[in-house]
């Protein structure tokens, strides 16, 4: 099928145009969507919304660039919404607590740290990557993210952040001058060659 007819069978809802879709799309966006929000049940559900997002707004789709670029952006959008709604309950969550705490008039503790193994040390890292990485100002992280994690060239993370070529090369170099900043400091063997 080729991309001009995936479009109107998308347009007409032809069932195996959606088919056709999800097939060939599906594997991408779930895999786009998790190196943002870093769970895969949540990348899973941003993939449900990112094809109703297409499905609902197939119309509106300009031939200026490619499909595969279009669900690029799409899911890229869809994932960091995501964040800022997470952001915001986790916040709300944090308030919570404060005022639990404020008005039991102490603290509770938390739960004691399990022993750390080396099993959880690679997760550890992992952990301390993603959350440098989700740090980063949003176009640095999509353009990283797009790069580093996706593979793709930088002509292509151009037009699907609809930015130029040269605009994307400074928002990757200056994500790994911040990530290099900081991860200096969690990771000791690079903290000693810098001092």
């Amino acid at each position: 099928m080729t991309e001009l007819e995936l479009i109107d069978g998308l347009i007409n809802q032809n069932k195996e145009a959606i088919q056709y879709l999800v097939k060939n799309y599906q594997r991408n966006v779930i895999k786009t969507a998790y190196y943002f929000v870093s769970n895969m049940e949540d990348a899973e559900d941003l993939s449900q919304d990112v094809f109703l997002e297409i499905l609902k707004n197939i119309g509106r789709y300009k031939k200026n660039s490619s499909l595969y670029t279009w669900i690029y952006r799409i899911t890229v959008n869809k994932s960091l919404d995501h964040l800022r709604k997470q952001k915001r309950r986790n916040i709300l969550h944090q308030i919570g607590i404060f005022m639990q705490v404020s008005n039991d008039g102490m603290n509770r503790p938390d739960k004691e740290p399990a022993t750390i193994d080396t099993r959880n040390d690679d997760k550890e890292k992992r952990k301390i990557l993603d959350s440098a990485v989700n740090s980063l100002p949003d176009n640095q992280r999509i353009a990283f993210i797009l790069n580093k994690y996706e593979e793709l060239a930088y002509k292509e993370i151009a037009e699907i952040m609809n930015l130029s070529l040269s605009s994307i090369e400074s928002l990757i170099h200056r994500a790994k001058l911040n990530l290099q900043k900081k991860l200096v400091n969690h990771f000791s063997e690079y903290a000693k060659k810098n001092k």
